[in-house]
């Protein structure tokens, strides 16, 4: 198993592990298409990658793309001062899930965050991701704050 972070490369694969939980047709059929990539991701992604305080990271396993997330890491006045690590887009490809892939890619961007010095990792979920909330539990995760969005477009 191989976690790293992501190559432009690979942006197509993490695309359709973000969409596949959207398609349930095509959950669970194997290696998920290719997202096709557009501008606003290649913006996006460069931006990600030129930014200290941002990572894409992916999880691969005998050669195939199995797995990603993305952490910010946040400067804030709280936890002494220390930066919290802001974990999104935790994917699994469908067909590896319940295997400890997940609780894997989870492990190791706490690592990644001690490392950094984070005093906190935290991470949203959407609501209708009954399955993964109660994965994020298993792991420790407590749901401590209730969480408010604002769509701007």
């Amino acid at each position: 198993m191989i976690f790293r972070t992501a190559k432009r490369q690979d942006l197509p694969a993490v695309l359709a592990l973000l969409t596949q939980d959207e398609n349930p047709a095509a959950a669970g059929t194997g290696d998920p298409e290719p997202e096709p990539v557009s501008e606003a991701h290649e913006r996006a992604f460069a931006a990600i990658e030129a930014d200290p305080r941002n990572e894409m990271l992916v999880l691969e396993q005998d050669g195939e793309l199995v797995g990603c997330l993305q952490l910010t890491y946040v400067p804030g006045l709280g936890q002494g001062g220390r930066e919290r690590a802001l974990v999104e887009a935790v994917r699994i490809r469908a067909d590896r899930r319940g295997g400890g892939l997940g609780a894997r890619l989870m492990e190791l961007a706490a690592e990644r965050a001690r490392e950094r010095g984070c005093g906190l990792m935290q991470l949203t979920s959407n609501k209708r991701r009954t399955a993964a909330h109660r994965f994020y539990e298993r792991l420790g995760d407590a749901r401590s704050h209730e969480g408010f969005k604002l769509p701007l477009t």
